[in-house]
């Protein structure tokens, strides 16, 4: 039996697991005296943050913890927080990466501001998260990755992290992962570089542990991702199953095991999906549903590549994919693919696409189908190229010369850019029109639960081409006169060659013409093309009849908002939220839904773009703005703490 007093517990342990010198006085009665009974405590949500050296997979084993929370039912939400520093120095401050994970029994709509378990895999983990915390969180610490260099390397100054950094002993759980991943692995065979790259499954079990998960879902996930390598997943395996029983044989941390039981389990397959992984799907969704092949002309770019990575993997569903020598040739090769018949797509970051913005006004002035992808990120030029924002928004809108307007879309979470793709790429077709679908780092390599569609729910996708009857009479800018779209006329189709190019054309004819006014009426036309596409009205959530205040916001932020407005709301405030996800077009509504509240808040992650643009499209509006461009998500206390202010004013 361990011993009984929190002293000689805390004694036992020190003797057992050899505590270092800089912990030594941890106070970690909290983890390891065997209780009569295991007290497991029902939460209706939780947040996790797994933090370490970029190379240590704190990325897979937040990865792999989600897809068990989301196999069972729960509701997640995901924020990878990756280091701008492609590989900063092993235990360096500027090296760490985080990925955090918020769970729940009912609907979640943010990763969460702060966690209630925080992993730190070295000293300069334990130093730059714990911001991310909360006062009462529980913190697992590697400490052999806490000795005297560590400490030196994260710029303590005192051998005593804990103490130097004021967190209560009660809350650390402080054990030698290390050590204990060498120890399970010591007949496996392999050295001791490979035996290092498994301590994140350690850290996974142990966490596994502490929420009452069912490791056969991680293993089999481990399986399948090293299924070229079954040494190395039997490796992993055996290290996740020694962090288990780590933490079933201390009892580690004070509250023992936590449960979040799923509220609400609507039937279906479900997998765990990353916003990028969904854009790759809508996108093959609709090359399906229109009945084409899919092209996508990129070049790899912070954070848009994995698109290119998961269509790659995709031969055998009619998909091409091309790794161009620069972003010009990406953009100009799928117009080329467009015009030959193909749903054709180019993906990128803001960067790209200022380098893209001449061939996407040639797709302009051509009028052909392009679905352009831009993850943006932190800017301007390189900035925090692995961090999020939402400053490309009027570069969409404006940043070509000439009057050259596309539609402009924004996906609203992880799971949202599957149905925000599929629906750029039925607008593209279906229009004769370059698209921009704007996502951004926290969507793309954020990710939730997402239920496998059926596409049959989803409407039809009818490429615009040209009827057969106007064979003879056709010429290449013959509009439809229900849409003012321009017919498609694919080649290989006998009577309807034509040739496409940047100069203007007649209207009449197809001709190259500088006529001035049948410039002014190429000009106007595709205007009115993109401005008669019919978009969904802008829906109001919340108190939609009565609110005192409406949030008014785009694309990512939309469960930042809504976390806010149902913080407000359980106060007892009358708030709507109003999130925009077709920006050019606007919905028919806008202008009725933003003058029918007293008090409007416009909240971005930029300097008020979205603002500007509403203030420019309705007259006489001016509502209040709330900007943060920091590269994170909003903290959804600070908006809460914003907004109540504005509602006492």
């Amino acid at each position: 039996m361990l011993p009984r007093s929190p002293t000689g517990r805390k004694a036992y342990l020190c003797s057992r697991t050899g505590c270092s010198k800089s912990l030594k006085d941890t106070n970690i009665t909290n983890q390891t005296y065997m209780a009569e009974h295991l007290d497991i405590q029902e939460l209706e949500q939780v947040v996790v943050r797994f933090s370490g050296d970029s190379g240590d997979g704190m990325q897979l084993a937040g990865n792999i913890f989600s897809t068990v929370s989301a196999t069972v039912g729960n509701s997640i939400s995901t924020f990878p927080d990756y280091p701008a520093d492609i590989r900063a120095p092993q235990g360096s401050l500027t090296g760490v990466s985080g990925f955090q994970v918020h769970i729940g029994a009912g609907k979640v709509y943010t990763p969460g501001d702060l966690a209630d378990v925080l992993v730190c895999m070295n000293a300069a983990a334990l130093k730059t998260q714990l911001r991310y915390a909360k006062p009462d969180a529980t913190i697992i610490v590697d400490i052999d990755a806490c000795q005297q260099k560590d400490l030196e390397r994260a710029a303590f100054a005192t051998d005593d992290p804990i103490a130097e950094l004021g967190i209560d002993s009660d809350r650390v759980v402080a054990c030698h992962l290390t050590t204990m991943v060498k120890d399970a692995l010591s007949d496996s065979g392999m050295d001791q570089k490979s035996m290092l790259k498994c301590r994140n499954m350690f850290a996974l079990g142990l966490v596994c542990w502490l929420f009452d998960r069912d490791l056969e879902v991680a293993y089999a996930f481990i399986r399948e991702k090293f299924a070229r390598k079954p040494a190395v997943a039997e490796a992993n395996i055996k290290v996740i199953q020694a962090g288990y029983d780590f933490g079933h044989n201390t009892h580690s941390t004070a509250n023992n095991v936590r449960r979040i039981e799923s509220r609400e389990k609507v039937p279906g397959r479900y997998m765990d999906i990353t916003g990028n992984k969904a854009t790759a799907y809508g996108l093959i969704a609709a090359a399906e549903r229109a009945g084409l092949k899919l092209y996508l002309g990129s070049y790899p770019i912070t954070p848009a590549t994995d698109i290119l990575h998961e269509l790659a993997k995709h031969k055998s569903l009619g998909v091409t994919t091309v790794q161009c020598e620069d972003e010009i040739s990406g953009c100009a090769s799928a117009l080329g693919a467009s015009f030959a018949g193909a749903l054709a797509v180019t993906s990128t970051s803001g960067p790209g696409i200022c380098l893209k913005s001449e061939a996407m006004n040639l797709a302009v002035i051509m009028e052909l189908p392009l679905v352009v992808i831009d993850v943006q990120r932190g800017g301007p030029a390189t900035g925090l190229p692995t961090k999020s924002e939402q400053t490309d928004l009027l570069q969409v809108l404006f940043g070509r010369n000439g009057e050259s307007p596309m539609p402009v879309l924004a996906a609203l979470s992880p799971t949202d850019c599957f149905d925000a793709a599929y629906d750029a790429a039925r607008i593209a077709l279906e229009h004769m029109t370059p698209v921009v679908l704007l996502t951004d780092a926290f969507v793309a390599n954020g990710s939730a639960a997402f239920r496998l569609p059926d596409l049959n729910e989803y409407p039809e996708i009818h490429p615009h081409y040209v009827p057969e009857e106007l064979r003879g009479t056709w010429t290449p800018y013959q509009r439809d006169p229900e849409t003012g779209a321009r017919y498609w006329a694919v080649p290989g189709r006998e009577g309807f060659t034509h040739i496409l190019g940047g100069l203007e054309k007649d209207n009449a004819t197809g001709a190259i013409s500088t006529n001035p006014e049948n410039h002014d009426l190429m000009t106007r036309l595709r205007a009115e093309k993109v401005a008669r596409i019919s978009v969904p009205d802008l829906e109001v959530q919340g108190d939609k009849d009565d609110a005192e205040l409406l949030i008014v916001g785009f694309g990512s932020t939309y469960g930042h908002l809504h976390a806010a407005m149902d913080e407000l709301r359980a106060q007892g405030h009358k708030v709507a939220l109003a999130q925009f996800r077709y920006i050019n077009p606007l919905p028919a509504n806008t202008a009725e839904v933003l003058r029918r509240y007293p008090r409007v808040v416009v909240a971005e992650q930029n300097c008020g773009q979205l603002a500007a643009y509403l203030r420019m499209r309705i007259d006489g509006f001016a509502p209040e703005q709330y900007n943060e461009v920091k590269g994170q998500p909003f903290v959804v206390s600070e908006l809460t703490s914003y907004l109540t202010q504005q509602l006492g004013r």
